[in-house]
């Protein structure tokens, strides 16, 4: 079973009862489906932050960012974290 599921990499749907209760997959394909809902998850919480407001213009943004820099090599900081509004 662990030999077909590293070769398809297709997950593996476990019935009890002819009901689905669980699905084996390989590490490779878990580990891709995590990343992809992170992703994921990422681009929903954007799409909230956009819908509630919660934006700055694209000059400020980089006003912020090349501020934030600026700060890090004159005071030698690994924070590179932009100012807060």
């Amino acid at each position: 079973m662990l030999d077909r599921l590293q070769q398809d990499r297709e997950p593996i749907v476990i019935t009890q009862n002819g009901e689905a209760r669980a699905v084996l997959m390989d590490v490779h394909t878990y580990e891709e489906s995590q990343e992809t809902l992170a992703l994921l998850q990422i681009l929903a919480h954007g799409k909230k932050q956009i819908e509630s407001g919660e934006t700055i213009p694209l000059p400020e943004a980089i006003h912020r960012l090349r501020t934030s820099l600026r700060a890090s090599k004159v005071h030698g900081s690994g924070d590179q974290t932009p100012p807060q509004q």
